[in-house]
């Protein structure tokens, strides 16, 4: 089972810039989107073009128009859907799940896209108030022994090693220490498991995302914000991971690039 995250920065745009041929490449069986930014027949059509016209498609829109929206889009049938965390932030386009049947029994795969948040702000308490409410999801299911995954945009670098300037910043929203303090708490004990960090190891990056300005993305000065999370039993089964970073700064088709985990599902 490939799994395919991506910020796509607006679907439309998205595909515009060349994600089509891109998703076409990689082949996923489940595609997971944050900043879907449109609504379901704009949706519909991009996933037409890349030939995913008849595959299942859990999508919810923000309330602000144009703002955020997050999809999980599979091979196969979707057995249930759910809107927000436990009923929480549901009409903010910000998580979606959606169960499925797998050969190693059901799975549920969740999309998320955290606040950016601004330190010392209502906005940072809007975003430790969802962190909140995703620790809570979180820690049921692992409680449960449940296949889950969650992927998407956290908005959070854990470690120094998961961007450039670090350094500078400390104390800036994305790298702060309340904030990592969550993802601290969720790979307690592996208990959840960063799936990438699992498969690349000790290193720098891979980062998923770079700023549209400057030499950012020239330079490698990104961060790595862009997750697969799986409960311990799913993780033990991811065998590669990569992050889909364009060749050049003119063939980006988001500010983000896509991050990709195989999983070797056992049978049930």
């Amino acid at each position: 089972m490939r799994v395919v995250t991506a910020n796509v920065n607006g679907i439309r745009a998205a595909a515009r810039r060349g994600m089509v041929p891109w998703l076409q490449q990689a082949g996923p069986d489940v595609l997971c989107l944050q900043e879907v930014r449109a609504g379901d027949v704009e949706l519909a059509k991009v996933l037409a073009d890349a030939g995913l016209a008849h595959w299942s498609v859990a999508h919810t829109e923000g309330s602000a128009k144009g703002r955020a929206g997050v999809a999980v889009v599979t091979r196969e049938p979707h057995t249930a859907v759910r809107v927000g965390i436990d009923g929480a932030f549901a009409d903010e386009g910000r998580w979606v799940e959606a169960d499925l049947e797998t050969t190693a029994g059901p799975l549920t795969v969740v999309s998320a896209y955290v606040h950016t948040g601004e330190a010392g702000t209502e906005r940072q308490e809007v975003k430790m108030a969802f962190l909140d409410a995703m620790t809570r999801r979180m820690r049921r299911a692992a409680d449960a022994d449940e296949l889950v995954l969650v992927t998407g945009d956290l908005n959070i670098a854990h470690c120094e090693a998961d961007l450039k300037n670090w350094k500078g910043n400390l104390k800036k929203a994305g790298f702060l220490p309340e904030e990592r303090a969550v993802l601290d708490d969720w790979f307690a004990d592996r208990r959840w498991v960063d799936v990438q960090r699992q498969l690349a190891g000790d290193v720098t990056g891979p980062y998923s995302w770079w700023s549209w300005r400057g030499k950012a993305f020239d330079n490698d000065a990104g961060w790595r914000i862009d997750y697969q999370l799986a409960t311990s039993r799913l993780a033990a089964t991811a065998t590669a991971a990569f992050v889909g970073r364009a060749p050049t700064y003119a063939e980006r088709w988001s500010d983000h690039a896509p991050v990709v985990v195989d999983y070797a599902l056992p049978e049930a």
